[in-house]
């Protein structure tokens, strides 16, 4: 950890900019962000989420360094299930278990490092050492389709589009989670600012006026409903979540602040984990011992960085995931709920 103090000098100057002459050598300004991203470094004792924020003059800053790290990942023979690539770009259905991009406790066994292998020197290298090529990501234990540039002109025109959340036009994502219960709405939306949780590594829906408050909305739809507790209420559900913004864990959050958690979700859900219990076997044992959260991103669909041209890209459920809903779907289901 290290303690830094913006002296009157530093007023005006942007956050990373400051950091980066600070640090330099050890890390370059790309390095400082993504640490500033990551919840690393802290303004008056409250995380700093913007690497362009301005300073004052006068803070104390805090980071804390991570341990030494591989100066570049190196390519692994990881199996890759692509679905589409070509000179710009490589479209991949991630599989759950699999860390996107190298971090602590995970150097190697990467999704960059079987990018790496397989694409050679084609991956661009905007992303840092650590994330070539990356524009996006999903969580470990989130399966689904994942877009990766080639060049350095496709990874600006796809970080652009993933950072307006498709504003401009063009980038669509839609996710299948399997829920607790059911809303009430056959579809709505969840409009929910999210900010840090106290672990730093979760999440959390945090009031509007918060520093590091950042703008989540989700529409949701229910595809199926499973079962009955007893109450008339079903007992899980398949949900279709598409994104109006892109946050970390974002749907995971928003789906646990409206009362239905993703089934198997090891953050968000562990209060709903003796609904497992009311399950009849084999279901419930299947339940206790899904390992992840039961989320995939089924759908994405962005414009080509170089032709236009629109992409659209689909993944059919693992089959672990694909299991799951078979056992809750044998329970039988209800008629929709109305939407009014």
């Amino acid at each position: 950890m290290k303690v830094l103090h913006a002296d009157a000098a530093a007023a005006g100057m942007r956050l990373d900019q400051w950091l980066a002459g600070l640090l330099a050598p050890d890390f370059s300004r790309s390095r400082v962000q993504a640490l500033i991203r990551d919840g690393q470094v802290e303004i008056g004792g409250k995380p700093a989420d913007e690497p362009k924020k301005k300073l004052a003059g006068g803070e104390t800053v805090i980071v804390a360094l991570p341990e030494p790290e591989p100066a570049e990942p190196g390519g692994e023979a990881i199996p890759l299930a692509v679905l589409y690539e070509d000179a710009s770009l490589i479209v991949v259905d991630k599989p759950a278990g699999l860390v996107v991009h190298p971090g602590a406790g995970n150097w190697t066994g990467t999704l960059v490092n079987a990018l790496i292998h397989h694409c050679g020197d084609s991956l661009s290298g905007i992303g840092g050492v650590r994330r070539p090529g990356i524009v996006h990501r999903l969580d470990k234990e989130t399966s689904g389709v994942m877009v990766v540039a080639k060049t350095d002109a496709a990874h600006r025109a796809l970080s652009e589009a993933f950072a307006d959340h498709g504003a401009s036009g063009g980038l669509e994502r839609a996710y299948v989670a399997l829920v607790w219960g059911a809303p009430a709405r056959m579809s709505g939306t969840v409009d929910a600012p999210l900010g840090r949780a106290a672990d730093r590594v979760r999440r959390a829906v945090v009031p509007e006026a918060r520093a590091d408050a950042r703008h989540a909305v989700t529409h949701y739809r229910v595809v199926e409903r499973f079962g009955n507790d007893g109450a008339g209420s079903p007992l899980a559900s398949l949900v279709e979540c598409r994104l109006e913004t892109g946050r970390t864990h974002q749907i995971r959050v928003h789906m646990a602040h409206i009362g239905h958690p993703v089934v198997g979700d090891p953050d968000y859900g562990q209060a709903f984990r003796t609904k497992a219990n009311r399950l009849p076997e084999p279901l419930r044992a299947l339940v206790k011992a899904f390992p992840r959260q039961a989320l995939h991103a089924r759908l994405l669909g962005f414009d080509h960085p170089a032709s236009g041209r629109h992409m659209h890209f689909e993944a059919e459920l693992p089959a672990d995931m694909a299991a799951l809903v078979e056992g809750f779907r044998a329970l039988g289901g209800r008629l929709p709920f109305t939407s009014a």
